[in-house]
């Protein structure tokens, strides 16, 4: 069989699929953290709708920092909450994820609308064994991610925006790609 003979699915020559399989992307206390809280997030998931103070202590117990005063939905899914950090009066809607491979840190008073996705994570496209990349995202104080948004690695969004770049205090953004649109 030759290249072009490949079955259907079959990885690219490239691509070293079985090198990504053997690499070790979480060390074994990540591994531990990461089962404990796949059964914590059943509980999480479990608390009434409107315990947030509950949710919020139970994310603490497994190493998150929330301030005082947070509104967390229990449709949230959070991927590692050692990872987490949400300032004072901040609110996390229905349905957003939290892909915290890396440090996700919200500020006080910001809101993340339902359906939001701030992905602290990816692969290298450009190496063969496509490795994990983790890198922090930071959500300055006041600021709103719009319902559905996302929000890329090693990103900062500064008051009201919606970005997939670094984006400056009190500038209002919208589009794909997100352009300025106004100053708050």
């Amino acid at each position: 069989m030759t290249e072009r003979d490949e079955p259907a699915g079959s990885p690219s020559p490239g691509l070293d699929i079985e090198g990504n399989r053997r690499v070790a992307n979480y060390s074994p206390k990540e591994r531990r953290a990461r089962i404990l809280w796949s059964a914590g997030s059943l509980v999480f998931r479990a608390i009434p709708r409107p315990f947030f103070a509950t949710r919020a202590a139970w994310l603490r117990l497994f190493g998150a920092s929330i301030g005082d005063h947070c509104q967390i939905y229990p449709t949230v899914r959070i991927f590692m909450p050692s990872q987490l950090e949400i300032g004072d009066w901040s609110s996390v809607g229905d349905r957003a994820i939290l892909y915290n491979l890396a440090s996700i840190r919200i500020g006080a008073r910001v809101t993340i609308s339902q359906g939001a996705h701030l992905c602290a994570g990816s692969h290298d496209f450009r190496d063969p064994q496509m490795a994990l990349i983790r890198a922090t995202i930071r959500v300055e104080d006041e600021a709103w991610l719009c319902a559905d948004c996302f929000i890329g690695p090693d990103v900062t969004v500064g008051a009201r925006a919606v970005a997939m770049r670094n984006v400056p205090g009190g500038a209002v953004m919208a589009g794909n790609p997100a352009r300025q649109v106004g100053e708050r």
